[in-house]
């Protein structure tokens, strides 16, 4: 694929994405350069990227040093690093969204550009459902909430976002007794499903809730909020959102496209 790209934002001079690489024992590019040619003015809204295109490195159990390095006061970025930031940047930037597609074509792990970006998103925040959960856990220990109490909190929750048990969830999207429904989930319905746990934990703390009874009705009440949010904001309940690829799958996905970018920059040198 050509990296002729017209909506790329070159500065004068320069024609090709490939033309701002530099090397110095591996091909890079300068998170100035990147910046630039994907269209931003400034730099809080570009490391915003690059710090959430970080997280997905880890997510992948990829040492982020090694495709962000540091160079002073900015990166120097691998390829693969240059297409996180892509993937996780702001795609109503025509010059991101051309990003998209150019990297996304590269790496050839999905059909379509969105896919990539849906992908790493579900990534990041499959991490930080799992980082809110185990903050929520912490808070309602600390509350009265303990051992085997602590899945019938959980399942309150559950019970007011989707109108019924996390068991009953689980048949109704045809997914395994012992399968993990967040691992599941598309982005939309996993971002939905971090607001809950999030929601639940601030309103115990804001109001003092103490006691399962009680933790149980914020539960309920803040999923049962949250169901209201999806449905007025999707069109569809929770539950009957599509059922998304496996998120293993999505991470051994975004570790070939790894591999794939790597491969160019080998046949290079």
């Amino acid at each position: 694929m050509s990296d002729q790209l017209t909506l790329f934002h070159f500065e004068e001079g320069v024609t090709s994405f490939e033309e701002l690489s530099h090397e110095n024992g591996q091909t890079y590019w300068l998170e100035s350069d990147l910046r630039i040619a994907m269209g931003y003015s400034e730099g809080a809204g570009f490391r915003k990227a690059i710090m959430r295109a970080m997280q997905a490195c880890l997510s992948i159990g990829i040492l982020a040093d090694d495709n962000f390095i540091r160079n002073g006061d900015e990166y120097k970025l691998t390829r693969f690093a240059c297409y996180l930031v892509a993937m996780n940047g702001d795609n109503k930037k025509p010059e991101v969204a051309s990003a998209q597609v150019y990297f996304a074509a590269l790496a050839a792990t999905y059909a379509t550009h969105l896919e990539h970006a849906d992908g790493i998103d579900r990534l990041v925040i499959r991490d930080e459902v799992k980082t809110g959960e185990k903050s929520l856990s912490a808070t309602v220990a600390e509350r009265g909430v303990s051992g085997g109490q602590f899945g019938i909190f959980k399942d309150a929750g559950y019970r007011g976002m989707y109108n019924m048990s996390l068991k009953q969830l689980k048949q109704h999207k045809g997914l395994s007794e012992k399968s993990i429904v967040a691992d599941h989930m598309g982005k939309a319905e996993m971002a939905a499903h971090l607001f809950r746990i999030t929601q639940t934990e601030a309103r115990i703390q804001s109001n003092n809730v103490n006691g399962l009874q009680q933790l149980k009705t914020v539960a309920t009440t803040v999923g049962q909020q949250v169901r209201s949010l999806v449905e007025e904001n999707t069109g569809q309940s929770p539950e009957n959102l599509p059922v998304a690829e496996p998120i293993n799958k999505v991470r051994t996905k975004i570790k070939g496209a790894n591999k794939k970018l790597k491969k160019i920059d080998q046949s290079k040198s």
